[in-house]
């Protein structure tokens, strides 16, 4: 997310922070992923951001509400594209992969319920992805079954619903290539940072 964000604005300073002691936050509650991201964010304040991108979609459906009562400067988040799916399925099948935290967030729910209460929502087992990621240790095969399973239950839209899968979505692409679409917001979460710069520079 920050290379996609440094080559869309190569004159915006970015200072990227990754958590790799604590990562991933997927399987761990809510309150304690809070006590990791808080002092991370409040020092990125300190620094000078001007805005946060949350490039985590665990965090932005379980705790950006919260975060936003503490922390002075707008944040992006980035969430499932359960809409833009809904929008261009064609099958009326989507499937959703994300973390476990996320998918029992009340705001993945509140996503489903609004923009996909028609849609039949295929969520698979992802919970091994961003520990498979995280420490180069990929079970492709594993991966490849289930993308060959939600396709074979009809889904045309696949999302990805956490940033680790961004490495592996090339080959996810392949896998689902002529059977379904693979969306990330990459590029939602740079035209909304993009809206949020120009207000900071306005307000100044």
């Amino acid at each position: 997310v920050a290379k996609a964000i440094e080559k869309a604005l190569p004159d915006t300073e970015v200072i990227f922070v990754n958590d790799t002691e604590h990562v991933p936050y997927g399987t761990k509650s809510p309150d304690l992923v809070f006590t990791y991201v808080e002092p991370i964010l409040k020092q990125l304040v300190r620094d000078g951001c001007e805005v946060i991108v949350i490039a985590c979609n665990t965090v932005t459906t379980t705790l950006i509400k919260r975060l936003r009562e503490i922390i002075p400067v707008p944040l992006v988040g980035m969430e499932p594209m359960v809409k833009s799916a809904a929008n261009q399925t064609n099958t009326g099948i989507i499937a959703v992969c994300a973390t476990p935290a996320t998918l029992a967030s009340e705001r993945y729910e509140w996503l489903k319920e609004t923009y996909a209460k028609d849609i039949a929502v295929i969520e698979p087992d992802c919970s091994r992805w961003s520990k498979m990621i995280e420490t180069e240790k990929i079970d492709r095969d594993f991966i490849a079954s289930q993308i060959e399973d939600v396709c074979n239950q009809n889904a045309d839209v696949i999302v990805l619903g956490c940033t680790h899968y961004h490495w592996i979505e090339d080959e996810i692409r392949s896998l689902s290539a002529g059977r379904a679409l693979v969306l990330q917001p990459e590029q939602n979460v740079i035209r909304q940072l993009v809206r949020k710069l120009e207000e900071v520079e306005s307000s100044k």
